[in-house]
Order: C-alpha cells, then sequence, then structure tokens
C-alpha cells in the first residue's frame, strides 16, 4: 500500500521515525511529508533514510518535476496518515487551507485518511478544536487518538498524547483489509 505519512509540529513528531521503519518494516511504500514546524523536532533525513523516499516540507522540494509533487502523491496515495496531528493543521484541514504541501494533499486526495492527534490536553478540549474534529469526522476522516490520560510534554496530565504506534500501525492495517 503506497502511504503518505504527515508529520506536523509537536514533540510527539519524533515517534514518526518509529512508525515509518514498521510501515516500510510491513512493506508500504512510504512517503513523508513534513510542516515546516515539524522539522524543529525531527529532521527530514531522518525520514528519508527510513522510508527510502524524499521528503516534502515545501513547495520548493517540488521543482525536479513538471508535476507538482504534493498532487502527485495526492493521486497516489492508497492512504493518507498524519501522525502526529497538531490543532494547526487540523484547523487547516477543517477549514480547508492550503498553506503547506501537507494541506493541499489533503486537500487534493480522495483516498482514506487516518488522523492521530497529539497536542495540549486543553487545545485538545477547546471547542474550537472539538468542531474541527466534528467536520474532520463529517467529512470522512478517521481519528485514532489522543490517548485519554498521561503525562503531556508541556507538564500538565490529561488526554492529548499521540496514541502507541502500535496502536496506528493497527489503524493502517486495518483500512488496507478493507
Amino acid at each position: 500500500m503506497k502511504i503518505v505519512l504527515g508529520v506536523t509540529g509537536s514533540i510527539a513528531a519524533y515517534k514518526a521515525a518509529d512508525l515509518v521503519s514498521q510501515l516500510v518494516k510491513k512493506g508500504h511504500d512510504t512517503h513523508c511529508v513534513m510542516t515546516q514546524t515539524a522539522t524543529e523536532f525531527l529532521t527530514p533525513l531522518t525520514l528519508q533514510v527510513l522510508s527510502r523516499n524524499p521528503v516534502l516540507v515545501s513547495l520548493e522540494d517540488e521543482k525536479q518535476s513538471w508535476k507538482p509533487g504534493h498532487i502527485d502523491l495526492a493521486d497516489s496515495a492508497d492512504l493518507l496518515l498524519v501522525a502526529p496531528l497538531s490543532a494547526d493543521t487540523l484547523g487547516n484541514f477543517a477549514h480547508g487551507l492550503a498553506p503547506d504541501p501537507l494541506s493541499s494533499i489533503y486537500l487534493a486526495t480522495k483516498s482514506p485518511v487516518i488522523l492521530a492527534p497529539a497536542m495540549n490536553g486543553k487545545m485538545w478540549q477547546h471547542p474550537a478544536t472539538q468542531r474541527n474534529v466534528s467536520q474532520l469526522t463529517e467529512d470522512g476522516c478517521q481519528f485514532i487518538g489522543p490517548s485519554d490520560s498521561g503525562i503531556l510534554a508541556c507538564g500538565y496530565e490529561g488526554a492529548g498524547r499521540l496514541v502507541p504506534v502500535e496502536d496506528i500501525l493497527e489503524a493502517v492495517e486495518s483500512q488496507g483489509a478493507r
């Protein structure tokens, strides 16, 4: 299965390295797209080496082809998986905004979408975030997580942690069985 993995700006971005490694081991052709903020937590080179594919961060990365790379990825994906999903990118998706290649891929893809949020618990529980989740659920996106409890990077305890990589892999495999 060809998977486009979106990685957004969250401390949980470091878990994307394990996720990519596991997806590739399972035989998935994995293509990573990072938001600029995600690169503050994890380097594109790490995901490039693990996925064995170029990593898209900005539209500047698309100069090698006449066809926009983000549209090519959107057209060819069997699954769009975003893990971790930040509140910012969640809002962009819900409102149809495309300020970066990942949001553009989301708007252009016809493939199933699995979203794995990770953010501060107060941000997750905010009415605006929950409205965005409702909109994306109505649009057909599948949410996995966040975890209901645990210590967050900010020091708070509560909802907001990225679900374990194993749970994300299970959701991907169940998508492939459909």
